[in-house]
């Protein structure tokens, strides 16, 4: 089935028929039940069905997202320690964690201006 889109009101994500959709030939175009398309309710099952379609490329961009901010927690926790650590408190942990995201962002720039943009997200390799 196609995308068709999220229809708020109704509050389900549509799906179209693939024959129609793409102009293609159906034997059973007469007979069929969801030439129309069908709808979806969120409801149905909410971890499945999201208000952005799994199968449309604003899902891919929003996963992509995502998955950016696991490589950034990733590397908090293996590579700067944080995943085996002794700090209580709050506060504490944000100034440590703040710190860290802040050396990180030097490294980069550093890499930058010296034009080895490649390099920009490696922590072996050094400055």
């Amino acid at each position: 089935m196609v995308n068709g889109g999220f229809e708020k009101n109704r509050n389900t994500l549509k799906k179209l028929c693939p024959a129609k959709c793409y102009g293609l030939e159906c034997k059973h175009m007469e007979e069929c039940c969801i030439k129309r398309g069908i709808r979806i309710p969120l409801k149905e099952d909410r971890r499945i069905f999201t208000p952005i379609d799994r199968s449309s490329y604003k899902w891919e961009r929003e996963y992509d997202k995502r998955t950016a901010v696991e490589r950034v927690n990733s590397r908090l926790d293996v590579s700067f320690g944080f995943e085996h650590h002794y700090i209580r408190g709050k506060k504490k942990m944000e100034i440590r964690c703040g710190l860290t995201l802040c050396v990180i962002l030097t490294m980069a720039v550093g890499r930058i201006k010296e034009g080895r943009m490649n390099d920009m997200r490696s922590l072996v390799k050094s400055a």
